[in-house]
């Protein structure tokens, strides 16, 4: 079976997105789209309601762009069960409560038993010091943490 990649929003927005004249944003555009082509049948790919929600916010041409690369992942329902673990992580401040609907992907990527969470946001999902603090909630409630990662770092070796 195939290892499950969570596909957070931030890494459907930089795949999706006509490529930048901005290095630092071409740079992840390029390493999202080198992921998307060369490793993305080797996992079963997913992303929860709320990635949907939000990427059917904004201007129709990247809503379309976005939702054709999600039709590639299953849907995953958020449940009781994901939204407890959410309000676990921000009542523990594992997360500021600004940063609900990262706290519910990392909720849902635990849940649903995801090995990775694919993401490009450093705020408050990809932040060292946050998920030192999530892990230890989410442990709490008898998960095993996800490991969160950019393309770069789950792109692996072609060896």
């Amino acid at each position: 079976m195939k290892p499950k990649v969570y596909l957070e929003t931030s890494f459907i927005s930089y795949l999706a997105r006509r490529l930048s004249s901005d290095l630092p944003t071409l740079q992840r555009q390029l390493s999202s789209q080198a992921w998307w082509e060369r490793k993305r049948d080797h996992f079963q790919l997913v992303a929860s309601e709320a990635v949907f929600l939000e990427c059917q916010q904004g201007d129709p041409e990247g809503i379309r762009s976005r939702m054709v690369f999600l039709e590639n992942a299953t849907l995953l329902p958020l449940t009781d069960e994901i939204l407890e673990l959410t309000r676990q992580l921000i009542r523990s401040r594992a997360f500021p409560q600004k940063a609900v609907a990262d706290a519910i992907h990392v909720a849902a990527a635990t849940a649903y038993g995801c090995e990775y969470l694919l993401t490009w946001n450093f705020k408050h999902i990809n932040n060292a010091r946050l998920k030192r603090d999530s892990a230890r909630i989410i442990e709490e409630f008898g998960y095993e943490p996800t490991t969160i990662c950019t393309p770069d770092e789950l792109m692996g070796s072609d060896e």
